[in-house]
């Protein structure tokens, strides 16, 4: 029988249960949140008169935890209304209410006798095959189990998520001793499809597979950056981006965390794991001793290892913790010899032979982290997993690598790796030194598009389960490639269907992108059924090519910048009315540009975390690829009569001129920049290419027809113009915005008003982009606007006169 999930209960309101109370509610799941009854009266409640029996009271913890949730940034939610999928109550009125539930959560505090005190009386309630699920992040499920009924324990399994649950993606599934296989396969497949994660089974072993290891990397780093005589900012440097890891680091990470949380999960292991050879590592370094003692916690406590002042001339000011003397002080750049090897190489998986071969304190640093790294995941096969890749995935998924550690060991080399730990009295693991051996020159190999991993037991090269409903574009790229060129790679999806891929630096759209994207189009007429624009890099486009645009406005070559303009929105239209379907597939940034190629597609299959918008206002323009024109088409779709159609015009005027940005593909819906019953949302960005290549598919085989173009927009010339150029008198004289905002403002009035006609009138789609590309040319001879673009090419934001 198929187990389907209507309804859960989530028993717990804290930081994590609220979270994933809302994680759930992003995907459209009824959530009853429940947590314990307060013991006695606010001094709010006291004044009110209120008793410890008003449900208000009642009811305090969980909706305060909710609340605060809530308004946290960035937010667990995807838009405020999926709030309304949460219902409140406590354990004593409500805990009846889970009989009703597919699924219910305990996410209570980490101690044994009150998760199994929350058990004891779930099962009192629980419905008979109602799965039922524990957050830890280390109780053994043994203990957990005890005097659990049979349909219980076999229904029973550990199901970790990392905070925060919207953003990160693992998903750590533990089956207890008793659990059903069924049931174990059902939260790995749920895990993926439905919560967009990546679904990692692990062993019941203390941490499991993603604290173990990342732990064991932090507290190695603890011990090394004394050793090494590193400064706290110094390994923020080389354990950040350049090997693929988040900004935060190392330290700003802990900050972010908690050093106690991050000290309670490390005693668990050197408590549990007597016999991890390793096991001093665990020990905490005197300096986080006394960091404790301080209760120099990090961001919480606003103080850790770095620690936020304002100056003498009232600066904000950062300071980094020396730990030689356990005192504040400025914190300085850090700057390598090796890091500036690795400038010119885009990918972090090529920089890891550099870095390793460094001549300088970095080298050493990188060597010795390598080995360490290294000799300590080869040995916890098969202890906390059977498989290698599991261990790789929950790193990415849950600490943010871009690589796991087997795939950094095949990238600087198996033998080098070797090599390395050997340099540091490090041995390699029985079976890594068969494997080797037998030939194997790598953990990770590529065939017909799929990975396959090195499997211990089977001695052999074992395909990666799970890679069904996925397209990954690394291992199809070289084998099926159509067309490439600076910009782009044109592959071949199959089934009639090209994808083309953005390759420019932060897959900004500049000349040969347009010129690949026309070409995509060309080919896909000619012969194939449909076309995805779509790419997995870190973000799908953040933008056209600034750094061009300027060069062309300040050596004033406004002929070919009107060319440059034109051929943009060519483009964007030949998108439109081509005569086979075009899928977009946005995620992460996708901004200006980017976001007027999406606006241009025939559907749009977003990745649930796509933060897209047209912010071109921030370089002192207006959307000029097509968007300000798209975006009067979107509101006179939505006119009725009257009045109405002022105020949906000033909606789609505003969300250009305040640059508005969705926080979400589901945000988007409400901006109008996704449209409702058209595009669609991917909760798993692993399963987006896929999915879009689906929908191509489906919309040829409907019988797409090539669009005819449009000539029946309706624009409300001096109607609507008058009423923004009031707007836009009033907020400057108000202060509210520059004398050059208006400027901006009132040249997108014009645009979007469709000029200042004497009386509402329908127009073509070509009549708006005329309009919208003088606009756009018109700005960039304003210095305000050279200034804007200055400042945003060498800060990377933009500038508010």
């Amino acid at each position: 029988m198929a187990r389907r999930i209507k309804k859960v209960a989530i028993i717990g309101s804290g930081i994590m249960g609220s979270g994933i109370a809302c994680h759930f509610a992003n995907i459209g799941v009824e959530v009853l949140l429940l947590d314990i009854v307060p013991r006695e009266l606010n001094d709010q409640e006291k004044a009110k008169g209120l008793t410890l029996e008003d449900k208000v009271v009642r009811n305090r913890l969980v909706n305060d935890a909710l609340t605060a949730s809530l308004k946290s940034k960035p937010s667990p939610i995807y838009n405020t209304k999926f709030a309304d999928r949460i219902t409140t109550g406590n354990l004593e009125d409500d805990l009846h209410k889970i009989k009703d539930v597919d699924w219910v959560m305990e996410v209570v505090v980490e101690r044994l006798d009150i998760k199994q005190s929350v058990f004891e009386q779930v099962e009192k309630y629980r419905t008979p095959g109602t799965i039922i699920s524990t957050n830890t992040s280390g109780i053994p499920i043994k203990f957990m189990n005890e005097g659990r009924s049979e349909d219980f324990r076999k229904h029973f399994a550990v199901t970790h998520f990392f905070n925060p649950p919207r953003y990160l993606k693992l998903f750590e599934v533990v089956p207890g001793p008793d659990c059903k296989q069924e049931v174990t396969d059902f939260l790995m497949d749920y895990g993926s499809k439905f919560l967009g994660k990546t679904s990692v089974l692990a062993k019941d072993t203390p941490a499991f597979i993603g604290n173990r290891i990342g732990i064991f990397g932090i507290q190695s780093l603890f011990h090394q950056v004394k050793e090494l005589g590193l400064t706290v900012e110094e390994v923020d440097k080389l354990t950040g981006p350049v090997i693929g890891r988040p900004k935060s680091a190392t330290f700003r990470t802990v900050d972010v965390v908690g050093l106690d949380t991050l000290v309670h999960v490390a005693n668990g292991i050197y408590e549990n794991c007597p016999n991890d050879e390793a096991h001093d590592l665990f020990k905490l370094p005197s300096f986080i001793n006394t960091m404790m003692e301080n209760k120099w916690l990090g961001d919480k406590t606003k103080q850790g290892f770095y620690k936020k002042t304002t100056n003498a001339e009232g600066k904000r000011e950062i300071l980094a913790l020396d730990l030689d003397t356990m005192e504040y002080r400025p914190s300085k750049k850090a700057k390598f010899a090796t890091l500036e090897l690795t400038k010119t190489i885009d990918k972090p998986i090529d920089r890891f032979k550099v870095l390793v071969g460094g001549k300088d304190k970095a080298g050493e640093f990188y060597r010795k982290n390598f080995a360490a790294m290294f000799a300590y995941v080869q040995n916890r096969i098969p202890e906390i997993s059977d498989e290698l890749y599991r261990i790789d995935d929950a790193m990415k998924a849950g600490f943010g690598w871009e690589n796991g550690p087997f795939e950094i060991w095949d990238a600087v080399g198996v033998e080098k790796g070797i090599e390395l730990m050997k340099a540091e009295g490090k041995e390699p693991a029985a079976w890594v030194t068969e494997m080797v051996a037998k030939g194997e020159k790598s953990f990770y190999t590529v065939k017909d598009g799929a990975t396959y991993y090195y499997d211990v037991p089977a001695k052999a090269q074992v395909k990666k389960p799970g890679q069904d409903s996925f397209i990954i574009l690394d291992n199809i790229r070289k084998t099926t490639e159509v067309f490439k060129n600076s910009g782009v790679v044109i592959e071949d999806l199959g089934d009639g269907i090209l994808n083309c891929e953005f390759q420019s630096k932060m897959n900004t759209i500049g000349g040969d992108v347009l010129a690949g994207l026309n070409k995509a189009v060309d080919l896909a007429e000619k012969d194939f059924q449909g076309l995805v624009i779509g790419n997995q890099g870190a973000n799908f486009s953040v933008g056209a090519n600034i750094g061009m645009i300027f060069m062309m406005a300040v050596e004033q070559e406004y002929d070919e910048l009107n060319m440059a303009i034109k051929y943009f929105q060519d483009t964007m239209m030949r998108m439109r009315y081509s005569a086979i379907p075009t899928i977009a597939a946005p995620h992460g940034m996708t901004l200006g540009g980017g976001c007027e190629l999406s606006l241009h597609a025939d559907k749009v299959v977003a990745a649930a975390e796509t933060y897209i918008g047209l912010v071109e206002f921030g370089v002192g323009v207006i959307p000029g690829g097509g968007g300000s024109k798209e975006m009067a088409l979107r509101a006179q779709d939505l006119f009725h009569s009257g009045d109405v159609q002022l105020n949906v015009l000033q909606e789609h005027f505003l969300t250009i001129g305040m640059a508005k940005v969705a926080t979400s593909a589901y945000e988007a819906y409400d901006l109008n920049l996704l449209q409702k019953g058209k595009d669609i949302v991917v909760v798993n960005k692993d399963r987006q290419i896929a999915e879009a290549k689906k929908h191509a598919v489906l919309l040829a085989e409907a019988g797409y027809t090539q669009p005819v173009k449009r000539k029946d927009v309706l624009v409300l010339g001096k109607q609507a113009l008058g009423m923004f150029l009031v707007g836009t008198d009033s907020m400057e004289a108000s202060k509210y915005i520059s004398e050059h905002d208006q400027k901006i403002a009132n040249k997108l009035a014009y645009v979007m008003a469709g000029g200042d006609l004497s009386e509402p009138t329908k127009v073509t789609e070509q009549y708006l982009l005329d309009l919208e590309r003088e606009a756009f040319l018109s700005l960039t001879t304003e210095r305000k606007t050279l200034e804007r673009i200055q400042h945003m090419l060498k800060t990377g934001k933009p500038l508010r006169n």
